[in-house]
């Protein structure tokens, strides 16, 4: 495995399921899912939407209908099971962009989910809609720390917890929201989103009081946050995770954690978590034996990885199709073509430079134009992969799905820098601001401490480069949000002048660029030297 957990209980707790069950004891399954990102489609091994031809032959993974069928086979083999997801089913492809919430409710009832949290970007574009998807889901959409106020449409509308009774006992869920959403999303003045360790101790005891001895918590708040809250909070049994698109597993070498993680409450009892990494790719199935008391006895598990062994269901499938005209006149339009693969992975731009990061920080100083020395785009915001060939609109908007505008201002080379060392101040926690830049390179050791890990930053000069001059005002160009503060880019917000937050929509700029310079060969191209 990648990582080690301190405190993780040995592997040998992690005991079969069978029929030497005491007569009191309850078993659960339950399945999961976190951070589908509307990847209502089937997808690529780059997670954007897979072509026809290729899931035919069998080499997508996911979509809606692999859901479907995953969670309905497992109701229909009985025992008692709840489907639910950790957040973050917004914004992803351009059925999001077209259709918003409503088809994600359908979708999710179809499916056959039970309850489910609010991640931050439920929030991407503003409580409004948050509030109509709310309205049309048939199930609980719960979050304990976020609380709209009186002046908020929300108000009323979000519930901390819920209670479900399935094969004669009580489950309490609990919902938890990333306490990062102002500065990544978009709640607006009138929600604010608490301290999630309090919100939980408040929901647990409530349940509790309700006779409730077994509880789940949704938690959209990162694996780094779960753990430590599994091991401050008493009373919670399973954690299912999202916000960071972990993958937990016994089996994948590629796994980040092992599946589940086990960590030990300060009453002492196990507290299990896990996540499915992200995209629709797997389907999450922990089981769980329960004792009288509500402790977790045995348990045992693996994410289901939705290839295609997995049949679609037809009625999803259908109904998809049916939603896809106005997609499709979008998506199908040819944009340019690449001779390469451009990396937009997760893994690799929010910890260092990639291809597909350094092209959309050279389109956006391309479409910026005289005046602008230098482009800086957070990792985070790139969301996608793009392979060798013709390249379309569709896979522009799947890499760049927030419908930013392209932001000018000026900036001071210290304030530039700073803005640098805030930007790879978290590489560790896998954080959405890291820098992608054009116009500029930097070394950068993560070996430093914190606010010392940039040196030998240099701007593009002429046909060279020369070293950033801090008194200087340099032409900047970035997205809105990170013009605004978002990612923790308050330099940006506070300190910028001539500041133009309406330029052209960031996946416009890119697609511009892509076509004005094909055939084009994206890379990394040694912008930002690890030391």
């Amino acid at each position: 495995m990648k990582h080690k957990i301190a405190g993780l209980l040995s592997a040998c707790t992690m005991l079969p399921l069978g029929a030497g069950s005491a007569l009191a004891d309850y078993d659960l399954r339950i399945l999961h899912t976190n951070d589908v990102h509307d990847r209502v489609e089937s997808v690529t091994k780059y997670n954007n939407t897979c072509k026809a031809e290729d899931d035919a032959e069998g080499k997508c993974f996911g979509g809606y209908a692999r859901l479907a069928t995953a969670i309905r086979d497992a109701k229909a083999e009985g025992g008692n099971v709840l489907a639910l997801d950790g957040g973050d089913q917004f914004q992803g492809s351009l059925y999001y962009s077209t259709y918003k919430g409503k088809m994600t409710a359908d979708l999710m009832a179809m499916a056959g989910y039970d309850a489910m949290t609010i991640g931050n970007h439920e929030f991407d574009d503003g409580p409004e809609v948050l509030e109509a998807f709310i309205k049309a889901s048939k199930i609980p959409v719960l979050s304990a720390n976020v609380h709209p106020n009186a002046a908020s449409n929300l108000k009323g509308k979000i519930k901390p917890d819920t209670i479900v009774e399935l094969g004669g006992e009580k489950i309490g869920l609990i919902g938890i929201t990333t306490e990062e959403t102002p500065d990544i999303s978009s709640p607006g003045d009138k929600v604010a989103i608490t301290d999630s360790e309090m919100a939980l101790r408040y929901s647990v005891a409530r349940l509790r009081l309700k006779g409730v001895n077994k509880i789940i918590v949704m938690s959209h708040s990162g694996s780094y946050k779960d753990f430590e809250l599994a091991r401050t909070v008493s009373g919670i049994d399973v954690i299912v995770g999202g916000h960071d698109n972990q993958l937990f597993s016994n089996t994948n070498e590629k796994a980040n954690y092992p599946y589940p993680v086990v960590e030990k409450a300060p009453d002492g009892k196990p507290v299990l978590v896990v996540q499915a990494y992200a995209y629709s790719r797997y389907l999450g199935e922990l089981n769980v034996t329960f004792d009288d008391e509500g402790v977790a006895k045995a348990w045992s598990g693996e994410p289901i990885t939705l290839d295609a062994s997995v049949k679609p269901a037809e009625d999803v499938l259908a109904f998809i199709a049916e939603a896809s005209g106005a997609v499709d006149a979008v998506r199908n339009i040819e944009v340019g073509s690449f001779t390469d693969a451009a990396d937009g992975s997760r893994e690799t731009c929010r910890h260092m430079e990639c291809s597909m990061g350094s092209l959309i920080a050279d389109a956006m100083l391309w479409k910026a134009g005289e005046g602008y020395q230098i482009a800086i785009q957070n990792g985070g915001g790139v969301r996608a992969s793009i392979d060798e060939g013709t390249v379309t609109m569709g896979e522009v908007l799947t890499v760049l799905p927030f419908q930013n505008a392209l932001a000018t201002f000026k900036l001071s080379g210290a304030d530039i820098v700073a803005s640098l060392e805030h930007g790879v101040s978290k590489v560790d926690e896998d954080k959405g601001q890291f820098p992608q830049v054009s116009g500029l390179t930097f070394d950068l050791d993560l070996a430093k401490t914190v606010g010392s890990r940039v040196s030998n930053v240099m701007v593009a000069e002429g046909d060279g480069f020369a070293p950033i001059d801090m008194g200087k005002m340099y032409g900047v160009v970035s997205n809105d949000f990170m013009r605004n503060g978002g990612d923790g880019y308050t330099l940006f917000r506070d300190n910028a002048t001539d500041v133009y937050d309406f330029g052209p929509n960031l996946e416009q700029a890119v697609a511009d660029y892509i076509g004005a310079n094909s055939p084009m060969t994206p890379m990394a191209n040694g912008r930002i030297i690890m030391k």
